[in-house]
């Protein structure tokens, strides 16, 4: 097994936080991203009062080696469940709402469906808010994506998550070119749609592969990319190959920029969702 450095140290919970948290997603009947895939930022998150509202369900359709979250036969999706996202975000008194998902395969559009109505529900309550949608593959078909993207998030995301060499090992049940599709459709169907997509390293990668795969995000037009660093959630998952330097992060963070991302975040702890909305701040600074 491969040691922590130092510069992993995870943040421990403030309880009561959490169980104010989780009180509220109980009352809703609803489920976050935190806790569903072990995030190792849920003590920072949860003590800004922000959460990832993880929708469809708590049971997955596919069973990848990095991700914790069950893999099973899913329920039909709760019709409440729009509602129900947007009244909590109301309540966390939230300014920028993350939605995202368990992969759903049994349903015809994907689960596209849930995350337009969970979009409209956000846009009548809390109209001011920005939105980050952080979809499963939804098949690859340009119709299910166009029924998200009518509800205008403010960011469409869709990760990677790996180079494509590494795909049999951690995400065998998804296809690199079909995620890759996802991002290159989003932007045809709306060329000011922003874009986003996530990476993990620390599995195995090549810096080149690494470099390649952002090649290929650029070339279908994503703005924003996201990079941290791969933490096993449990002893049940993918094993960490090794721990990728703070300088590496900024050494992908410089490269990013370069190729032209419009914002980068490189380091051990990013992830897709994580701080989301700064991407926007970042733009919202450039127009100035």
């Amino acid at each position: 097994m491969t040691k922590k450095p130092d510069w992993i140290r995870v943040k421990g919970v403030d309880w009561k936080v959490l169980e104010k948290m989780k009180s509220l997603t109980d009352k809703y009947h609803l489920h976050t991203v935190c806790e569903g895939a072990t995030c190792p930022n849920m003590g920072e998150c949860f003590y800004s009062g922000t959460a990832t509202f993880m929708i469809l369900g708590d049971i997955c359709t596919r069973n990848c080696a990095f991700c914790s979250v069950p893999t099973g036969k899913p329920l039909p999706p709760d019709l409440k469940e729009p509602e129900n996202v947007a009244l909590a975000a109301k309540e966390l008194g939230l300014k920028h709402v993350v939605i995202t998902c368990v992969s759903r395969d049994d349903l015809d559009d994907g689960g596209a469906g849930q995350f337009a109505l969970t979009l409209e529900a956000i846009h009548q309550i809390l109209p001011d808010v920005t939105t980050d949608v952080l979809v499963s593959d939804l098949k690859a078909q340009k119709e299910n994506i166009k029924i998200v993207l009518k509800q205008k998030p403010d960011i469409f995301a869709h990760n990677l998550e790996t180079v494509p060499r590494l795909y049999d090992t951690c995400r065998s049940m998804a296809d690199y070119q079909n995620s890759l599709k996802v991002l290159s459709l989003a932007k045809e169907i709306d060329p000011n749609q922003y874009t986003k997509c996530g990476l993990m390293v620390g599995i195995g990668e090549t810096m080149d592969e690494i470099i390649e795969v952002m090649k290929d995000l650029r070339a279908v037009g994503c703005d924003f990319i996201t990079i941290g660093q791969y933490l096993r959630p449990s002893p049940n998952n993918l094993e960490v190959f090794e721990f990728i330097t703070p300088e590496m992060f900024q050494e992908y963070k410089k490269i990013g920029e370069d190729l032209g991302f419009i914002y980068v975040a490189s380091s051990p702890f990013v992830r897709s969702s994580f701080h989301s909305e700064e991407a926007l701040k970042h733009i919202r600074k450039q127009a100035l």
